[in-house]
């Protein structure tokens, strides 16, 4: 179904009956030589408006039509001896070759019409039924319910899907050497901030297909995950919880630098410093202070006058590299008091 939906939607309409083979997908069972129709199919034909019938066995007029796209397949797009054809690298490969190869045959002259298909069927298409905006929910696959970890399963492996998903039902099927998962926009009770488009049934993930034990996890749909997509750690985001903290960080973003350069080095007072540097951007104001905090966070700088330093140095015009100036209290160099006591009798 989500290969006839893909075709009608190339075509731009939908013809009166469709002419398929007897795939157990159609048709169920023959009882006394009559088939007798899969329920889903049924539901998708009243969706599109049209019927699905099915060729006769042995029958030239309708086993043979159904029949032609698999010669056609043979001969000009599957890799054979005759045309030399390379083997394809993956199933997205042979798709882009069909597309090219209908652009090529439905633009050339037909022996037997005269007229290129595409001419023709600008002629048909008036006389096709309207499709549908929607695909039938048969195309779109199987049914799942996203977990709170955001991922749904598919042949015993998870997939993860965006934000704003979890407990709704979405579609996944496999397309090619990719898993698709489809949700239905329009019935989300709150939506996403990522949703940009019209609602209604969009593809919202798409993923390669995996084997049990190795789950794909997008980290992009994880934006509050302490790791970049890449799987480089994160910085942690800032987000204010009280008015001191709203005040602090409404300096800018050396205020922002500050805070987590503080916090990863253990600084201690942190809330009276945030606050004291407040009191000193009422003072100075234009700025200064919030480029004198990203200053300090940039040269390691927390102890208690650094940033009125730092400010003073800025106010006297000198370079800003004379603000990182070695401890010369502390040396990398290895005293020699542990051998004081070398070779004394030590108490027991």
């Amino acid at each position: 179904m989500a290969c006839l939906d893909a075709t009608l939607r190339a075509v731009g309409g939908v013809p009166s009956f469709l002419l398929t083979d007897n795939e157990k997908t159609v048709t169920v069972e023959h009882v006394a030589g009559v088939p007798v129709r899969h329920p889903d199919i049924v539901a998708a034909g009243r969706h599109y408006g049209c019927t699905v019938h099915t060729c006769v066995p042995y029958d030239p007029e309708s086993k043979g039509g159904a029949e032609s796209t698999v010669k056609i397949a043979k001969a000009d797009l599957v890799p054979t001896e005759l045309n030399l054809r390379q083997d394809y690298a993956s199933f997205t490969e042979l798709r882009k070759e069909c597309a090219v190869f209908c652009e090529r045959v439905n633009n050339r002259i037909h022996r037997a019409t005269a007229a290129t298909p595409a001419a023709r069927l600008a002629i048909e298409v008036s006389r096709l039924h309207r499709l549908p905006a929607a695909p039938h929910t048969v195309a779109l696959g199987e049914t799942r319910k996203v977990a709170t970890d955001q991922t749904v399963t598919f042949g015993s492996v998870r997939y993860s899907t965006p934000p704003g998903l979890v407990a709704q039902q979405v579609w996944v099927r496999a397309d090619g050497e990719d898993l698709v998962v489809v949700a239905d926009l329009g019935q989300l009770p709150l939506l996403p901030d990522w949703v940009a488009g019209p609602l209604g049934l969009t593809e919202v993930a798409r993923h390669r297909l995996s084997t049990p034990g190795h789950p794909r996890i997008d980290l992009a749909h994880y934006p509050g995950h302490p790791q970049d997509p890449d799987g480089t750690p994160r910085p942690p985001e800032p987000r204010p919880a009280t008015l001191a903290e709203t005040e602090f960080l409404a300096l800018g973003p050396g205020a922002h630098s500050w805070l987590v350069e503080a916090a990863a080095t253990g600084t201690v007072r942190v809330r009276a410093k945030m606050a004291a540097a407040v009191e000193l951007d009422r003072l100075v104001g234009g700025g200064k202070v919030d480029a004198a905090l990203g200053l300090a966070a940039a040269a390691g700088r927390f102890a208690e006058d650094d940033l009125a330093s730092i400010l003073a140095h800025h106010d006297s015009g000198r370079p800003a590299i004379d603000l990182v100036v070695a401890d010369e209290s502390h040396s990398a160099q290895p005293g020699t008091s542990p051998w004081a006591d070398f070779g004394r009798p030590q108490p027991h």
